[in-house]
């Protein structure tokens, strides 16, 4: 069973997988850092605030004895349409690596085509020449 895990576990197809998952977690933290230090200040200028920040409030909340705010319920849409605009990126990236790669394999698929053998007309040609003998 060990062995038969270990032929499963060094297929090609599973360690590519690996590999795209642990790439893809690291191209996720770059989008991320991208979003919220680039892309998020540029449109939370549009707002006129820090765009992840943005809420809709729902029920205020109270001060406590710390000065904190306790019981506030609120929409944080800001920081959904942030994590929407790291979707967006990652998803168009994504569909560019494809896109690239089908690209790739078709290039190789054009490879030149066998040589045509004899047409039917030919071939029947050679069938009729063949009885009259």
């Amino acid at each position: 069973m060990l062995k038969e895990f270990k032929e499963f576990a060094m297929k090609g197809n599973l360690v590519d997988i690996a590999v795209g998952f642990v790439m893809g977690a690291a191209f996720n933290k770059v989008v991320a850092s991208f979003t919220g230090g680039i892309v998020s200040p540029l449109i939370g200028l549009l707002f006129d605030s820090n765009f992840n920040d943005l809420k809709y409030i729902i029920k205020e909340g109270a001060m406590n004895d710390a000065g904190e705010k306790v019981g506030e319920v609120a929409v944080l849409y800001g920081e959904f349409l942030t994590n929407v605009i790291d979707f967006i990126i990652v998803a168009f990236v994504m569909f560019l690596i494809v896109k690239g790669v089908n690209n790739m394999k078709k290039k190789e698929e054009e490879a030149p085509a066998a040589p045509a053998g004899p047409t039917q007309e030919e071939l029947l040609m050679e069938i009729r020449d063949a009885l009259k003998k």
